[in-house]
Order: structure tokens, then sequence, then C-alpha cells
């Protein structure tokens, strides 16, 4: 009967555990969302874990090992969503790729370049060219 306790016990804490676990990567996601900290070029884990007042260590391992994602990693997909809605902007279609990558965050454009075809298999211009809807 203990060891049965016992289970329970632990699946009850594993299941908060994750439940926590969920919660704290859905805050991240919606203040990154809504906050755009990315916008900052120089956004780093410290900062970020300073604005969601998460541990850095905890941050780290929220995003490593639940989000399966490195920090950058993570941080530029947001800054890749950012500049796909600039590109299909009409209002803003005069921007060069350049003035765009430097408004979402990134360096340079090698790593815009990079980020954006793995988060959308295309290259910047060529999402650019694309027919959208909403136009």
């Amino acid at each position: 009967l203990n060891k049965k306790v016992d289970l329970v016990e632990k699946d009850v804490f594993e299941n908060s555990k994750s439940t926590e676990i969920i919660s704290q990567i859905e805050l991240v996601k919606k203040y990154v969302f809504e906050k755009e900290p990315f916008l900052d070029p120089s956004l780093t884990i410290q900062e970020l874990s300073k604005q969601v007042n998460i541990p850095v260590r905890d941050l780290s391992i929220l995003i490593n090992h639940h989000v399966d994602k490195h920090f950058f990693d993570f941080i530029n997909q947001y800054r890749v969503l950012k500049a796909m809605s600039i590109l299909k902007d009409q209002s803003q279609k005069n921007l060069t790729i350049l003035e765009i990558l430097y408004q979402v965050g990134f360096n340079s454009k090698s790593s815009f370049n990079t980020a954006f075809k793995k988060h959308s298999n295309l290259t910047p211009l060529e999402y650019r060219k694309l027919p959208f809807s909403n136009q």
C-alpha cells in the first residue's frame, strides 16, 4: 500500500510540475510575443530572465528542454515572424530587406537569411514575392 501511495504522490508531483512548466512556457511565449523584447538586437537570456522574472538557469532549461530550442533560435523565430508580417504589409513595401532585418533585431544579413530560411523554407525575398490574399 505504501508503494502505491508513493507512486500516486509521485504522479501528482510530476503532473503539477509539468503543469507549472507548461504555464511558465506559455508566460514566456506570451511575454515575448506581446512585449517584443527581441527587437533589441543585444537581448540576452540574462536580460529576458529579468524581464519575465524567471531565474536564468530555469529559463535556459525551459527553453532548451521543454521548447527544444536554443535561446537564439527561440528568439529568432519571433524576429522572423515579425519580419514576415512586415514583408507582407503593402504599406511597408518600400522598406529594404536590410532595413527590416535591423528593425526586427537581427545584426547581420546572413544570420537573418539563415534564420528566415530555417523558419519558412524561403528567403526573405522569395517570401516578399508571394501573393498574399490580404493585399
